[in-house]
């Protein structure tokens, strides 16, 4: 079966993102050109071949959960494909999407994978309203909403900040190019605490009168 424009476009920018990281200098044009030259019935019988994603039959065998960890989310909960962290639980990683809709777009990716949204462990929506508490803190949005999706077969959640609300941004927004110190950047600043003055007493020494002596004078 043929997958949507949207989960071809999605691998393609992770994959870039890790023949960027990983490649020799001298590969990663011609590396990415020969993707881009690709229609989406050869980027599919790509990714087949590649092991990235499974058929249909491959999909539904019993081994699904040990074979599943070659695809972009599981390499990044893994570490083979490097993010930008912005926070985690037991269940789940929250990280930046590196091309984003708006500034501060988070993702959260189940550490086990989850195929159905009605198996999304409670702990990974109480972790979105964690961020988004911080993204409202930091970054001042209209709104915040959150997006509940499927990629790949594998459900995820998208925290998209809105920043005007006659045009709200959701997942069929156009998508922007964010350079990494941008993104390390917008990691610190999400994942930075608040800082507790601390006002430390001082002791004051109250002088009563009938206790100063003058010095004798010289006549």
């Amino acid at each position: 079966m043929e997958m949507p424009k949207e989960q071809i476009e999605q691998i393609k920018k992770q994959l870039f993102e890790q023949i960027e990281k990983t490649f020799p200098p001298e590969q990663i044009q011609s590396t990415k050109q020969s993707i881009l030259e690709m229609n989406n019935k050869e980027f599919q019988e790509f990714l087949i071949r590649n092991k990235i994603i499974k058929t249909d039959s491959e999909s539904s065998s019993k081994d699904k959960n040990s074979n599943s960890n070659q695809s972009p989310f599981r390499l990044i909960v893994s570490g083979e494909i490097p993010s930008y962290k912005i926070d985690e639980n037991k269940d789940a990683l929250a990280v930046l999407e590196i091309n984003p809709v708006s500034k501060g777009h988070v993702i959260l990716i189940p550490k086990k994978n989850v195929f159905e949204s009605e198996k999304i462990p409670h702990s990974l929506f109480v972790l979105t309203k964690k961020i988004s508490k911080k993204i409202k803190e930091k970054l001042k949005p209209v709104d915040i909403p959150v997006f509940v999706s499927k990629i790949l077969g594998e459900m995820i959640i998208n925290i998209v900040p809105v920043y005007n609300s006659k045009t709200p941004e959701n997942l069929d927004s156009p998508r922007k190019k964010v350079s990494e110190e941008e993104l390390i950047e917008l990691q610190s600043l999400i994942t930075s605490k608040k800082k507790t003055a601390i006002i430390k007493k001082q002791k004051t020494t109250i002088i009563k009168e009938d206790k100063i002596r003058l010095p004798r004078r010289i006549p």
